[in-house]
């Protein structure tokens, strides 16, 4: 579950202090507020071509660097999802976002649906593209990497953080493995099924990270008030496919006008 990808820097990027920590935060546009929110190792930037879209139809584009990505503060202890949504509740409110429409990526997708599900009467509408949330049954290859990691590591743990894990999860601080760990291992079937607000998910017909057959009709089924749909692309399928994906979004969008 690694979503890094980034793209041009904002020159309007600003930092507020929350909770005592900064928060890098970009905001373009004037009119009713969409809260976009990144994906793991992933940053506001990645959100380029919505944000712009965003501005251009009339809506007010709110894009933070959550809390251990991007420009925003380093953690200095593990977080879970749980955490990043009690901290989102937060954010929105030193935003003075009463109930704003959201886009959320991948892991972002994550924190949206725990927050929202616990503050149902906060969210509008929302844009789930690349939705991350369900833990799948273990493999018996998996099981046996773990198996073979935890063996390696008792006696040699250098090697073992070394040589075990993506590439990605290697170059993670040791604080960030072990938010990681909590994050994937947290299963929010339970939370999306809470969602009240109507939803829209998009999934890349070549995403291979949360697949549409997979992720995509595990949440259609789950979320009382949502519609699935598949366009062009992988996991960055928003990015790689802009003019798509923004089509898609703002005519859902549009809908609570």
């Amino acid at each position: 579950m690694t979503d890094g990808r980034t793209g041009c820097a904002f020159a309007e990027d600003t930092n507020i202090i929350l909770d005592g920590r900064y928060v890098s935060v970009t905001r373009k546009g004037q009119g009713k507020p969409v809260l976009l929110l990144h994906g793991y190792l992933s940053c506001k930037e990645s959100f380029y071509f919505q944000i712009a879209a965003l501005e251009g139809a009339g809506y007010r584009a709110v894009a933070p660097d959550m809390p251990g990505f991007g420009a925003s503060q380093r953690l200095d202890e593990a977080w879970s999802v749980g955490d990043y949504a009690r901290w989102l509740i937060s954010f929105m409110d030193a935003e003075g976002l009463e109930s704003p429409s959201v886009i959320a990526h991948s892991f972002g997708a994550r924190v949206a649906f725990s927050a929202f599900s616990a503050h149902r009467e906060r969210l509008s509408r929302l844009v789930v593209v690349g939705g991350a949330g369900i833990v799948k049954p273990r493999s018996k290859g998996y099981m046996f990497r773990v198996k073979a990691y935890r063996a390696v590591r008792k006696f040699f743990p250098a090697y073992a953080e070394r040589h075990f894990g993506s590439r990605e999860y290697r170059a993670l601080t040791p604080v960030m493995k072990e938010s990681y760990k909590k994050i994937v291992n947290e299963d929010l079937s339970a939370a999306a099924a809470r969602i009240s607000a109507p939803v829209l998910l998009v999934y890349g017909e070549d995403d291979k990270v949360t697949p549409y057959g997979e992720e995509g009709m595990t949440f259609r089924s789950l979320i009382p008030c949502s519609r699935l749909v598949s366009m062009e692309g992988d996991h960055f399928c928003f990015c790689n496919h802009s003019a798509q994906f923004n089509a898609l979004a703002l005519d859902f969008l549009g809908e609570n006008t």
